[in-house]
């Protein structure tokens, strides 16, 4: 168990899986292949990867007042995550995804927010003691994005790392991008923050400079099989490989490889051994169905590395 603490803030969904020879086009009806139902939420699975991986974690989050969110928390549970700062909305849903997998193990996703949308600011003012005592926090945007700028302003104010997956792909304030240590883009959600096409190394670099011209000291871009740009800031940017695997499917890949990076990085390791680290869980997670269930335990991690 790694001492340092880590809080994570953000979404906590359900999933509804479709297994599809390929997507439907508008208007088309498609038949399925196998069909699913399990806990996720970008939020949740980050913070699942995080406690399998062996993190001290609090989770700051919201669910419906439904079964769905009574059984998401003692799931969590289960998982090593800290659950006293998951409130219960009354009258809300709990968020719920619609995924349609294809035979190429790629997916089209919609979200409800439901019970998501209720993690306001003044929520998270009755737990900002977590965030000023945690050693980093770490975020995605399924969350109200004045709430992440304002866990981002206590932490920055306490010495607590940030390290913001900016995903779904969105446009950021700089003020919030100031605040981050760490970012975590795929190549869509970095080319929607730079206006730069992330199609090759140049590209990942350009994108990697006008980052780190906001404030940004590391920035991390993820490139599905290739691996993840690495780059901090005043050095040339690299490619840190990642390991090939045979894909069933990609669903909660880069949750899985967040929340093991982090884990990696507060137990001391290096940004290069750390990132390792995180392509083991995530390689491991893409050869199992669905977002939770697919995220490894620290042991299966270890015993990869091994191989």
């Amino acid at each position: 168990m790694c001492a340092a603490k880590l809080v994570v803030l953000g979404s906590i969904n359900v999933d509804h899986i479709l297994n599809v020879q390929q997507f439907p086009q508008p208007g088309e009806t498609v038949r399925g292949d196998s069909y699913q139902v399990a806990f996720g939420g970008k939020g949740a699975n980050q913070a699942v990867a995080a406690g399998r991986s062996g993190a001290d974690i609090t989770f700051i989050a919201c669910v419906g007042d439904d079964d769905i969110g009574a059984n998401v928390k003692k799931q969590l549970q289960q998982d090593n995550i800290k659950t006293e700062c998951i409130d219960t909305i009354e009258g809300e849903t709990t968020g719920v995804a619609l995924i349609y997998v294809n035979q190429q193990g790629e997916n089209v996703i919609g979200i409800n927010a439901g019970a998501n949308a209720h993690l306001t600011i003044e929520r998270l003012t009755c737990y900002q003691q977590k965030i000023m005592d945690a050693d980093a926090v770490l975020m995605q945007l399924e969350s109200p994005i004045d709430t992440v700028q304002l866990a981002a302003e206590i932490a920055q104010k306490n010495q607590t790392k940030v390290i913001l997956n900016p995903a779904p792909a969105q446009s950021l304030p700089d003020s919030l991008l100031a605040l981050v240590d760490i970012i975590t883009p795929n190549e869509t959600e970095a080319e929607h923050l730079t206006g730069i096409a992330v199609n090759d190394n140049q590209g990942a670099q350009a994108a990697a400079e006008v980052l780190h011209k906001k404030g940004i000291a590391k920035v991390m871009i993820t490139l599905g099989s290739r691996g993840v740009w690495f780059s901090e800031k005043g050095c040339q940017g690299k490619i840190i490989p990642c390991f090939r695997v045979k894909a069933v499917d990609t669903i909660a890949a880069g949750d899985t490889f967040n929340g093991a990076y982090v884990t990696a990085l507060l137990e001391g390791k290096a940004d290069e051994e750390a990132i390792i680290f995180a392509h083991a869980a995530a390689a491991i997670a893409v050869t199992r169905s669905g977002a939770q269930p697919s995220v490894p335990w620290r042991n299966e991690i270890d015993q990869f590395l091994i191989q």
